[in-house]
């Protein structure tokens, strides 16, 4: 009987001019913002002075051929550390923007934590990445081994 069904389910895809695809994890669409890097280790000695937290960021990219409003999304980490984006904060299509763990003027290109202190662990953590709703939508994680990964 499941061979039948199959049958008239392909002639119907057929007569209708598409075709019958089962879609496979291989197949799973691409995070429209995806975490594309995380350089977890900041380089030189981790003295918690302004430019060494800032040399530990995040990287998310727009895989979309148009602008996203990041407003409300968070990146978190394992400890559930929360970075939220607060006001409007739009992503245009292909652009990337990076969030510094410590404090600075935020741009188009450069959002700031404002924390005094290392977020993401050099012994292995998760960055997660949610929309406004809480929906995840990306996660990079890395072990114990070297400053940065990308995702």
């Amino acid at each position: 009987m499941k061979h039948k069904l199959f049958g008239y389910a392909a002639a119907l895809a057929g007569l209708l001019g598409g075709t019958l695809a089962v879609a496979t994890p291989a197949q799973a669409a691409t995070p429209a913002i995806q975490i594309t890097k995380v350089y977890y280790n900041s380089p030189g000695t981790d003295n918690r002075s302004n430019s060494s937290l800032n040399a530990e960021y995040v990287k998310l990219t727009n895989r979309r051929s148009t602008s996203i409003n990041l407003k409300y999304w968070t990146l978190r980490d394992k400890a559930n550390h929360v970075y939220k984006f607060g006001s409007d904060f739009r992503l245009a299509s292909g652009a990337s923007v990076y969030i510094h763990t410590g404090k600075g003027t935020n741009t188009s290109t450069h959002r700031y934590w404002g924390s005094g202190a290392y977020i993401w662990n050099n012994t292995g953590d998760t960055a997660y990445l949610r929309n406004s709703a809480g929906t995840a939508i990306d996660s990079c994680s890395w072990g114990s081994s070297g400053s940065y990964t990308y995702c």
